[in-house]
């Protein structure tokens, strides 16, 4: 029984390990101008499918609840969009002098450009008892403004890839994330009883998907003979990753745990969880439109495809150390304040 409910919780992860699999014995199918037609079906079906998901799920009360944390807000927002992308990038620059394949590295630049995740930072917050509301907010917040900010980000550090106008993309994103995105809320307003009661998996149909737009580009990926990935180069990116995960932790810790910070220790948790989690979820999407028809595109999602499962893992095991921490600061704080002046 525990393995089947370690499975069930892990199945998205098994399914990345499947499709890439199925990918690369049968590259074919799910290729440009296959079968599947993928220059369609994900291009506009999948990648919309998505985004309107997001949409009728999103909570806009919740949302409205949390508003007025607005030092919070800006915290979370300015690292995860500013300081995040700069000092991955600053990073790279020592990094660029190895041996590690150069798609690679900049694979890890577009993870720092994405938007926080829509749901990990807030089961994590849930999970340790932090400020789930402001976790909500900035997620769904961070999200929106990634629509906007992420492709800026992609065009400021890596340049377009092909001679695709910067118009070409801001069309597409409106098309196949913001006009999806209002009408799933349009629609939320009109069912959300009905939501409400039967409660949809909206993680799980966002996730199978991303396993659909996964496979169709690693299928492009195996088609393309040039490709060459070292498992050296590989094995040096999963350790880079679990690094830059807990130095930012670390860092958000400790400027939110500063004593002019003005943040409970509810907060900091939040923060933690949200200023350095990355959104697959939107990241695929929005890397398949910028970089559209671009034979390196797989090897540049390679790193956020390793660095989703890594941040859920290490949030999942740091829980009981940042859950203990936090217990014991609300009670030295509630002894603070009840100790006479």
């Amino acid at each position: 029984m525990g393995l089947l409910d370690r499975l069930r919780k892990e199945w998205f992860i098994i399914g990345i390990v499947l499709v890439i699999t199925l990918a690369r014995l049968e590259p074919s199918v799910g290729v440009k101008g296959g079968p599947l037609k993928p220059e369609i079906s994900i291009t506009y079906i999948a990648v919309s499918a998505i985004f309107f998901n997001s949409g009728l799920s999103l909570k806009t009360e919740e949302l409205t609840s949390a508003l007025m944390h607005v030092k919070l807000h800006l915290f979370v927002q300015i690292f995860t969009l500013v300081f995040f992308p700069a000092a991955i990038w600053l990073f790279l620059q020592i990094l660029s002098l190895t041996t590690i394949n150069e798609w690679l590295l900049k694979g890890l630049q577009t993870v720092g450009c994405m938007p926080p995740p829509v749901s990990s930072a807030v089961i994590l917050t849930k999970a340790v008892g932090g400020n789930e509301a402001a976790a909500i907010f900035n997620s769904a917040f961070g999200s929106f403004l990634g629509i906007v900010v992420t492709p800026l980000l992609l065009l400021l550090f890596l340049g377009s890839s092909s001679s695709v106008p910067f118009t070409s993309i801001f069309s597409q994103l409106f098309m196949t994330v913001v006009v999806p995105l209002i009408a799933g809320q349009i629609v939320r307003r009109f069912i959300k009883d009905w939501l409400e009661r039967k409660k949809p998996p909206y993680g799980a149909i966002s996730s199978c998907v991303l396993l659909m737009i996964i496979y169709m580009t690693f299928c492009d990926t195996f088609s393309n003979p040039h490709i060459d990935l070292d498992k050296f180069s590989l094995i040096i990116v999963v350790f880079i990753i679990f690094f830059i995960q807990l130095s930012f932790m670390l860092l958000t810790f400790i400027f939110s745990t500063g004593k002019k910070s003005g943040f409970t220790p509810a907060d900091t948790v939040a923060i933690m969880f949200c200023a350095t989690h990355k959104s697959l979820t939107l990241g695929i999407p929005m890397l398949k439109i910028v970089f559209e028809g671009y034979e390196h595109l797989s090897l540049i999602s390679v790193p956020l495809l390793i660095y989703h499962p890594a941040q859920i893992l290490l949030g999942s095991v740091l829980v009981p150390t940042i859950k203990a921490w936090m217990v014991k600061r609300q009670k030295a704080l509630k002894l603070t304040k009840l100790q006479p002046v």
